[in-house]
């Protein structure tokens, strides 16, 4: 009975291990047709100014414009990366493209950063770039 119940509960770590794998954002449909979003429905953002695996943005940018946070442990998967932040943080890429956040968007849904800046800042499209 000992070693079914130690068994079961290494299957179930293992079943819980496989779904942290899965990819850091979700789709969601809205009026642009299908973009990405946190695990919140926050809309997630592109910034021209980046570089491929290289954010541009920090200090007051990075204030109106979260980095898209990745846990010290995550693991690229598919288009998903991580990139190393100056500041030592770690934030998730998608095709090389730093991921951002908008300070203004409230609830789940908002895109109130789509083409602020001049037009540098983008909603992340589901299968974009």
């Amino acid at each position: 009975m000992r070693i079914a119940i130690g068994l079961s509960a290494a299957i179930l770590a293992f079943s819980a291990s496989l779904s942290f794998a899965a990819e850091p954002a979700m789709e969601m449909d809205s009026s642009m047709g299908k973009i990405y979003t946190d695990s919140k429905d926050m809309t997630l953002y592109t910034y021209d100014k980046d570089e491929m695996g290289k954010s541009n943005c920090y200090d007051k940018c990075a204030t109106n414009w979260p980095p898209f946070a990745a846990m010290g442990d995550a693991m690229a998967e598919g288009d998903w990366t991580v990139i190393d932040r100056t500041d030592g943080t770690k934030q998730w890429a998608y095709k090389g493209k730093p991921l951002y956040l908008f300070v203004q968007d409230k609830k789940a849904g908002d895109m109130m950063g789509d083409g602020k800046g001049d037009g540098a800042w983008h909603v992340l499209m589901a299968g974009a770039m």
